[in-house]
């Protein structure tokens, strides 16, 4: 009888510390109160709508972006336990400027287009470029067609892939043309590129984004053009081969700045100089309030931290929120993070793909360490978390050396294409629950990380 007694009670201890997909009653304890937190005190929320509505767009070296970093660390120094520290950086600095137009010139008529420049563009100057336009699919019919490019506009018009699932695949097609396109473009004589805007909504709002030039190649202006007036354009030059369209843009780039990484970390009990990672990146395109892109993220990974603080919970290993600068148009501060970095990380997780509704987690790592993990997913259901796949993690976390586990955050993205690099990346798109509820999910993979691996 003893024996029994004895048996069960070796039994219970061994699922209080399991490694094996089994979470103690204790745990889940903990668990719900790290959503009971997030949903009912809807700080990260509060956080997103004062950085929206207050500081607004955070462009790398903007003096809206060195705001949002002494706001990071008034925020961050206010909790009990946690270390707040900065690491300097230069980041590259392009201003968009007040003037971005575009004109159809067909039949005597002249219709304004709905453009942006793409980030890094080069401007035309005080005069207008003008010039007539060749549509393409890809840059093998650009190939193709190369002889007729010189001296023309290039127009790149690809819609976004209604049958393709996954939105982030979606993008993946398309986004070569605009981070490329000025650069293959201009191989062959093109004074300039309009790109269709890569979102999946049906309004003429332009979506900007990165695009890079090569110092061997003539450096030529590049927009991205309203989805309506992308059909606009395109029904005009069917109809007349000799239509025009005029741009003019006043975006430069400018010198260097400097800028930082914020960090906010809790000290590990037993392993300190192992790190758990929870990040996103502070700097926005300047379209828009940056809400989803990434300031969702970046609050989220703050609210984690404060989450622990607030039930002055002791970790294993040193958990660590990292507010990455620059990650839109150079991903300096992950370099940065990287060349400092001495510790060994456990784990890292980066959200960056908006606010939305929680679905669980991308992984890329060890794949004993993958197996591990993915016993407790079914457990998670009950959080909302039921997405746990290989597949990769993140832009800033994947620079990260030494890392044996890395994890991107997945919500459900169908609207995430909507608002990504527009106008429409504000503070009204957000939901403050399922915002939330991200904060919560990412907090509690923190801490299952922390306890059992």
């Amino acid at each position: 009888m003893r024996f029994i007694f004895t048996f069960l009670c070796i039994i219970s201890l061994m699922r209080e510390v399991s490694p094996q997909g089994l979470l103690s009653d204790n745990d889940k304890i903990i668990i719900d109160s790290l959503f009971n937190g997030a949903l009912r005190q809807r700080t990260a929320y509060e956080w997103l709508k004062d950085i929206c509505v207050n500081i607004g767009p955070r462009l790398s070296g903007s003096d809206a972006s060195n705001k949002s970093l002494d706001w990071a660390v008034n925020k961050l120094n206010g909790m009990s336990n946690v270390k707040v520290y900065r690491q300097e950086l230069m980041v590259p600095y392009w201003e968009r400027g007040k003037v971005e137009k575009a004109y159809l010139i067909s039949n005597g008529n002249q219709t304004e287009l709905k453009v942006a420049a793409l980030g890094g563009s080069i401007g035309t100057g005080s005069s207008l470029l003008a010039s007539q336009v060749i549509e393409l699919k890809s840059f093998e019919e650009l190939e193709q067609r190369k002889a007729e490019v010189k001296n023309k506009i290039v127009f790149f018009n690809n819609e976004f892939p209604k049958t393709v699932l996954n939105t982030f695949e979606a993008y993946g097609q398309l986004a070569r043309y605009r981070v490329f396109g000025a650069r293959e473009a201009a191989k062959f004589g093109a004074v300039a590129v309009i790109v269709r805007s890569i979102t999946s909504s049906e309004d003429n709002v332009p979506h900007v984004g990165v695009m890079i030039y090569n110092d061997t190649i003539p450096k030529i202006p590049a927009v991205a053009i309203g989805v309506l007036d992308a059909g606009v354009l395109h029904n005009s030059i069917v109809k007349d081969k000799e239509a025009l369209v005029s741009i003019q843009l006043s975006c430069q780039i400018l010198p260097d700045r400097p800028s930082a990484n914020i960090i906010a970390e809790i000290k590990g009990t037993e392993k300190p100089e192992e790190v758990i990672v929870v990040s996103g990146h502070f700097d926005s395109w300047d379209k828009g309030q940056g809400a989803h892109d990434d300031g969702a993220g970046c609050v989220q990974s703050m609210e984690v931290i404060k989450l622990f603080s607030d039930m002055n919970y002791k970790p294993l290993h040193t958990i660590r929120c990292v507010l990455f600068m620059n990650e839109e148009n150079g991903s300096r501060g992950s370099a940065k993070y990287t060349e400092l970095s001495t510790e060994k990380h456990l784990a890292a997780i980066e959200s960056d793909r908006g606010g939305f509704l929680p679905n669980g987690f991308s992984f890329d790592g060890d794949s004993l360490l993958f197996e591990k993990l993915r016993e407790f997913i079914p457990q998670l259901n009950k959080w909302g978390v039921w997405y746990f796949q290989k597949g990769g993690s993140g832009a800033d976390i994947g620079r990260i050396k030494d890392c044996k586990m890395k994890l991107g955050y997945v919500p459900d993205s169908q609207r995430y294409f909507e608002v990504h690099h527009s106008d429409n990346d504000v503070i009204g798109a957000v939901n403050p629950r399922e915002l939330e509820l991200g904060s919560a999910v990412n907090a509690m993979m923190v801490y299952i990380l922390d306890k059992y691996f």
